[in-house]
């Protein structure tokens, strides 16, 4: 009786090692920082705890950029994750990766997963869709940039009304720099995605030809148009006297608003965790600024944020592990918590009209600011989005002309078509490159 006992034990604990040896990791690389991290460790958490088969493992690599590398290099060495988190302007980039990602959509049709395009918002799924519909990557944190308010600090400066135009913001920047904010009446993170990207869709005006690369590879850049050079000369001027601030090219300034220096300052609607977790002050967030004198002004935003690319080259069951993750993701009752602690936008139709009809827009009418920018118009050819090859070299050069003119090393005008020729030569090298 004890030898049967004995043998069941051992029986039973080979079975829990099989069982566990032959848990199937996931790695999932990421660009979070601060609560949004949080938010991807406890997602990774609660996959694991959920089911017994697949393991995610999660790694911060960098900001964006530094992300799209080492993902890029890692391929190239053999050694890819299976899931790799990719801001927008890296999809022209992935999609002429041949053989380096596996296509969303035939993931999931391969893995037996339940999908259907069509639960997913169109605003979101269109940028990392073909012109079929075929998705080829897994939106997951996808933004828009907004501008976002001190009001404690508005009101010290006699600011009583929240500034919609860019001139308005010009004024109140002046009287918020005269209360005290020596070193930055108004600010923005991410400068090209702020000066020139958002700009040129917010005001309807071509940053490219053949709708902002949308539609071909074979486009070229417009954005030294007199629009674009008149709000660089604007930085400019301001700048002398910091009424405007630069705060450099990505993320790593937005702290200028949470600390309090920085009472205007505009950046992604994904800064929501961020600014909940650490503002000391009565804050909101509002649609970008537009100028006045421009017909039609404001159109619609462009979204940002990032998507989930599945690499190539893995294993059958591997993919299946990450097809059932992504099926975890979609969840209405756990896109909807996502949202809404996160301030990312809720990817799929039910988790949308989920938050609405519980009324938590009328109490947190900061999530909805993004919400609100991108649906304020029908997009046009010129606000659809966009899709440049190379695009992360491509804002490199541009953050550099535009660091020229705010040093008074260049016009506006000389940085701008500086930026539109080199940013076109790359254009062209991209384009060769997937030709071949």
């Amino acid at each position: 009786m004890m030898k049967k006992s004995l043998l069941g034990a051992l029986a039973f604990g080979l079975a829990t090692s099989t069982s566990a040896f032959a848990q199937t990791e996931i790695q999932w690389w990421h660009a979070m920082t601060g609560a949004n991290n949080e938010v991807v460790n406890r997602l990774a958490e609660e996959f694991n705890n959920s089911q017994k088969d697949y393991k995610v493992v999660v790694s911060y690599k960098g900001q964006y950029a530094d992300t799209l590398n080492a993902g890029i290099a890692a391929f190239r060495a053999g050694n890819a994750p299976h899931i790799l988190q990719v801001f927008e302007v890296g999809t022209a980039t992935m999609m002429g990766a041949r053989g380096a990602v596996k296509p969303v959509y035939q993931l999931m049709a391969e893995a037996g997963e339940k999908f259907d395009p069509q639960a997913y918002l169109p605003a979101i799924t269109g940028y990392y869709s073909t012109a079929k519909g075929e998705m080829l990557s897994f939106p997951f944190n996808s933004s828009s940039m907004v501008m976002w308010i001190n009001k404690d600090e508005l009101k010290k400066a006699g600011v009583n009304e929240i500034p919609k135009t860019w001139p308005e913001v010009f004024e109140a920047g002046k009287k918020l720099k005269a209360a005290g904010h020596d070193t930055c009446g108004f600010s923005n993170a991410w400068a090209p995605w702020a000066n020139i990207e958002q700009l040129s869709a917010w005001h309807n005006v071509p940053m490219a030809t053949k709708a902002n690369g949308l539609d071909g590879f074979d486009t070229e850049m417009k954005f030294n148009s007199p629009l674009h050079v008149k709000h660089l000369q604007n930085l400019v001027d301001l700048q002398k006297d910091k009424t405007y601030d630069y705060s450099g090219r990505d993320s790593r300034s937005e702290g200028r608003f949470t600390s309090g220096e920085c009472a205007i300052f505009l950046t992604s609607s994904g800064f929501y965790g961020n600014v909940k977790a650490n503002a000391k002050f009565d804050f909101t967030s509002v649609p970008m600024p537009y100028y006045p004198d421009v017909q039609g002004a404001p159109q619609n935003s462009i979204i940002g944020g990032a998507s989930l690319w599945v690499m190539g080259g893995k294993k059958a069951e591997e993919y299946k592990g990450v097809a059932k993750f992504f099926t975890f993701l979609s969840d209405t009752d756990r896109q909807a918590k996502l949202h809404q602690e996160s301030g990312y936008l809720p990817i799929t139709k039910a988790a949308y009209e989920k938050t609405k009809a519980s009324g938590f827009y009328e109490k947190n009418p900061v999530l909805q600011t993004p919400l609100i920018e991108l649906t304020n118009k029908e997009p046009t050819e010129n606000s659809r989005g966009l899709r440049f090859g190379n695009m992360v070299q491509i804002r490199d050069v541009v953050s550099e002309e535009i660091e020229s003119a705010l040093a008074g090393q260049k016009s506006a005008k000389d940085a701008l078509d500086s930026a539109v020729t080199r940013s076109n030569q790359i254009l062209r090298q991209f384009e060769r490159s997937v030709s071949r």
